[in-house]
């Protein structure tokens, strides 16, 4: 109705003014019948705006229907009265029936009163007897859940957690199901779970102290698997040698006794006897029977890796010695073994893989600390000490069943630090051996000298063995010591490799390479630096050189070395080690003998700067001049040094020096402004000094060298003084350019500018004539 209403009047039109009246009468007729919604009717009017007229309209309906009312009342008032008249008849009758009924029900009250007093008495009697019953039958049901309770209380109260577990089992299925209907059991029930509760905790807090007694006897287990394994070692090595000799326990760094560190009580256990694990079994079955196993597996293996994680940080003292290491190998080896322990001793509490997943996560941290650690290590010896306590940490570790490859690898990469070390420690020893020596042949004066020499050196030399005491080796004392050094260098090298578990070839290969690197870089870059030094002098110079080559024959030997000590128990003896020291030695001399002909080359620049000519001198001196005196016997005194050295080095260092003062003299000549003039005296002067170098050179200074080669060196300056000195110039223009020249050497553009010079010289020697002569 409510929509239809709305319907009509939304569709309605507006009202004209000839039918306000039956416009007035729809809209009033919505109202009455429409009791909720009259929103459309009154916008209707008010959209109209005849809402006076509708009021007027509306009173006029109120009127109409109060006139309807009346009538109505009028007509049905006579009937109301008739019935109010009746009803005042029947009210006396009531009032008599009333008093009648109320005496009759007092006097029954009266006499049954009494009756139902003893009727009472009789039934709370009977109630009281059968309430005393049934609470004895219900207390003796209930007398063993009390003793259970109070039993499981004693239990809590002695910490017996696991029997209270089994006695709380009991209450609840066996005893509280009989007496579920008394209200004392709901208290027993709400209080089981607390038990457990209870029970739960008490466990977790012995689980948390059973983990932190771990973690503190984990080091001393880890100390004493491992030192059970070193005695394994040891025994093993003892027993190979057959005990013909005491070996030495790799394992054991100061050399005593494996159980000295072990109290009494501890000889003979095993490392898991230092550890009590029944709290844990205890705890572990407690959360089992709880059903919250998964919780107790959770927290332990939490907990343990929080722990391993502090395990395998490294000490902060690690690297300063090596109890900071042993102390870090224990306690990791300490909680492998408890691990492995509880694996075969729990049901899937550790498991095979969670263990594994954890130790290659572990092994690969321990290889990074190893490699870390032992990278600020410099001492060759303290790393020997380390590389021993890792091969016991993974001897150890392997007799548990875990894989130590990385371990092995980590090794590998510590021996190329270890090499490197090696290399620096030889590097000092090779500086300091050149320091020492004083670049002198090796002297001995009696034969445990000359034995000592020739056992530390493989030198062999029939005539130096019948000569007398004192013996002179060729070779100064760098040699012998150098030799010793590369040879302890090999021995130190190997001993590394040992117990890697490497094949022969990757030894050797190893052996092979540092060796090589320590002779091509450190050895060679040594040698160098002495040879470049500026306070070494000439005859140490040819000193060195002698040395290099006798190291140089030591390659062989070193090789031999080498092969002998990584292949005794190989069969292929066709197998033999290759060193490059051959070919370093060789550049380490060919550096010597240039250094050689450098200082040669210095002393004669130094000599010929302490010469003085007169350019202008009419007559020479007579003789050489005085600094071509000394530079000759500097040079005859040097050249009896090279009496050692290879004739190639010998001839090379005279025709070096030869040319050399060819060249100063040629330089002094021709090359040096200062000098603008020059007499034919001083030209005779210079081939005085000339003559005396050429004695020199054909005098043989080196025995074997060709003193031809030597003369010929000084043809350029010889020519030069000749053709001026002879004054043979007519010669010079006729067979010039010819193969027969006399004077193939002087080229035109040198005797043009000497011929200047005398030319000059010749000039004002006449105009001082001249002036002489104007003079008087």
């Amino acid at each position: 109705m409510a929509s239809g209403g709305t319907s009509n009047s939304l569709n309605r039109s507006v009202p004209g003014p000839s039918s306000d009246f039956h416009g007035f009468e729809q809209l009033s007729h919505e109202i009455e019948t429409l009791y909720t919604y009259w929103g459309p009717t009154f916008r209707t009017i008010i959209e109209e705006g005849t809402h006076q007229q509708f009021l007027e309209h509306l009173e006029q309906r109120i009127r109409s229907h109060d006139r309807d009312i009346e009538r109505l009342c009028n007509s049905h008032y006579h009937g109301f009265i008739d019935s109010i008249r009746e009803l005042l008849l029947v009210r006396s009758e009531a009032q008599d029936l009333k008093s009648l009924v109320s005496s009759i029900n007092k006097d029954l009250q009266l006499e049954l009163t009494s009756v139902l007093q003893r009727g009472d008495e009789v039934a709370k009697a009977r109630r009281v007897e059968a309430n005393i019953m049934s609470t004895i039958d219900q207390l003796e049901i209930c007398l063993p859940v009390f003793k259970m309770y109070q039993k499981l209380q004693e239990q809590l109260a002695q910490k017996r957690y696991y029997p209270a577990l089994k006695s709380l089992e009991q209450l609840e299925h066996n005893y509280l199901p009989h007496v579920a209907r008394y209200r004392f059991t709901n208290h027993f029930r709400e209080n089981i779970p607390k038990f457990r509760k209870q029970i739960q905790d008490s466990s977790m807090s012995e689980l948390k102290d059973f983990l932190e007694n771990v973690r503190k006897f984990s080091v001393k287990i880890g100390e004493l698997a491992m030192r059970h394994t070193g005695e394994e070692v040891y025994n093993h090595q003892v027993g190979k040698t057959n005990f013909k000799m005491e070996p030495h326990n790799p394992f054991d760094t100061e050399g005593e006794d494996p159980q000295e560190y072990l109290p009494d009580e501890q000889e003979g256990l095993s490392a898991q006897d230092l550890v009590d694990f029944s709290p844990l079994y205890r705890c572990l079955h407690i959360f089992t029977v709880l059903g919250d196993k998964s919780t107790f597996e959770n927290y332990y293996r939490k907990q343990r890796k929080e722990q391993s994680s502090l395990v395998l940080q490294a000490p902060s003292n690690m690297r300063e010695s090596l109890g900071g290491y042993r102390e870090y190998f224990h306690s990791i080896v300490g909680f492998f073994v408890i691990e492995n322990h509880l694996l075969y001793t729990t049901n899937g509490l550790v498991s095979k893989v969670t263990l594994e997943e954890m130790w290659a996560t572990s092994v690969e941290k321990v290889s990074n600390v190893l490699k870390t650690q032992t990278s600020y290590c410099t001492d060759s010896g303290l790393i020997q000490e380390i590389k021993r306590l890792i091969m016991l940490f993974s001897n150890t570790l392997t007799n548990y069943g875990y894989n130590i490859s990385h371990l092995t690898q980590a090794l590998l990469e510590i021996r190329e630090h270890y090499t490197e070390v090696l290399t620096q420690r030889c590097f000092h020893e090779f500086q300091e051996i050149f320091k020492e020596d004083n670049y002198h042949p090796l002297q001995v004066v009696n034969l445990t000298e000359y034995a000592s020499v020739v056992a530390a050196f493989p030198f062999k030399d029939p005539n130096l063995e019948k000569s007398a005491f004192p013996r002179r080796f060729p070779f100064s004392s760098m040699v012998p010591k150098v030799y010793k050094q590369v040879k302890e260098f090999v021995r130190s090298s190997l001993w590394y490799t040992e117990d890697l578990n490497l094949t022969q070839t990757k030894i050797d290969e190893m052996i092979q390479k540092s060796t090589n690197l320590l002779l091509t870089g450190t050895l060679s870059g040594c040698l160098t630096t002495l040879i470049q030094k500026p306070s070494v002098g000439l005859l140490e110079l040819i000193q060195i050189t002698l040395n290099t080559n006798y190291l140089e024959c030591t390659n062989i030997y070193l090789e031999e070395f080498i092969t002998s000590v990584t292949k005794s128990s190989v069969k292929d003896e066709s197998y033999k080690a290759e060193l490059q020291g051959k070919s370093m030695f060789k550049d380490a001399r060919a550096e010597a003998e240039e250094q050689i002909y450098e200082k040669l080359k210095a002393k004669i620049d130094e000599s010929f700067d302490l010469a003085s000519y007169d350019w202008t001198l009419n007559e020479p001196e007579g003789r050489a001049s005085d600094y071509i005196i000394d530079l000759v016997a500097f040079l005859q005194s040097t050249f009896l040094a090279f009496t050692n050295l290879p004739l190639k080095v010998a001839t090379t260092a005279c025709a070096a020096a030869c040319q050399h003062i060819n060249r100063k003299l040629m330089y002094m000549i021709l090359g040096d402004e200062d000098v603008r003039q020059v007499s034919l005296g001083a030209l005779k002067q210079l081939d005085l000094d000339l003559i005396q170098c050429e004695q020199f050179a054909s005098s043989e200074p080196v025995k074997g060298v060709d003193s031809t080669l030597l003369i010929e060196c000084l043809t350029d300056v010889r020519q030069l003084l000749d053709l001026f000195n002879q004054c043979d110039f007519s010669a010079y223009f006729h067979d010039f350019g010819e193969r027969t020249s006399k004077y193939p050497r002087v080229t035109p553009a040198s005797a043009i500018k000497l011929l200047e010079k005398v030319i000059k010289c010749c000039f004002s020697e006449s105009a001082k004539l001249i002036k002489i002569k104007r003079k008087f």
